[in-house]
């Protein structure tokens, strides 16, 4: 029998998985101290995230990538496929351009550094809940200079309207789309490319060549 439903009311409910002990005692520790955020399942292992996730009604999942037995990128693609209401982030100690393009492959919304402030690392919790993207700007700025192009046909295609300063609406009726999906496809492109807004992100898209 399943457990109730989950709701939008209190705080974010999260679960926080890496193998490093001390590392999570201090990132439940730092999140238990902000008001609308609670740290309700912890875990060591990636084969136990997608059933602590479905018993506690998981919001906001952290995910260390490397784990033993199975990683958090493995562990990310069955939370998207079993509970895709639980959003994922990302959270480890390598800052590797290749991990953040497999992290989004995978489904997570973000990805973040361990030594990201706390204050940073609850602000990402609380975008990634609200359906956004977060991404370490070092890491974004690696992957433009590394990396194969990471935005979709749809994503280029917004982006490159934006670029000339089409407003959201217009961009939406002419590619014959509703406004929550072009503003969903800048989100993605801004958070891809770790720009701070649309203009910006289309900025450093064209700069790489990619619209």
């Amino acid at each position: 029998m399943s457990g109730p439903e989950p709701t939008d009311a209190g705080p974010i409910r999260v679960l926080l998985a890496d193998d490093q002990a001390l590392v999570r005692g201090a990132l439940a520790a730092l999140l238990n101290l902000e008001p609308d955020i609670e740290v309700v399942a912890q875990t060591g292992d990636g084969t136990e995230v997608v059933a602590l996730a479905e018993e506690h009604r998981v919001q906001v999942a952290l995910l260390d990538i490397q784990m033993p037995v199975m990683d958090g990128l493995v562990a990310a693609g069955l939370l998207r496929t079993r509970l895709p209401e639980c959003k994922v982030l990302m959270v480890t100690t390598f800052d590797r351009p290749g991990y953040l393009r497999a992290a989004f492959e995978a489904g997570a919304s973000g990805f973040l550094v361990k030594d990201t402030p706390s204050s940073e690392l609850a602000a990402a919790v609380r975008r990634v809940h609200a359906g956004g993207r977060v991404v370490d700007p070092s890491l974004a700025a690696q992957s433009l200079m590394h990396g194969a192009n990471p935005l979709t046909e749809r994503e280029r295609e917004v982006l490159a309207r934006a670029r000339a300063g089409t407003p959201v609406a217009q961009i939406a009726a002419a590619l014959h789309l509703g406004t929550g999906t072009v503003r969903n496809h800048l989100s993605s492109a801004i958070g891809k490319t770790g720009a701070a807004n649309r203009i910006e992100a289309a900025h450093l898209a064209h700069e790489q060549g990619w619209i």
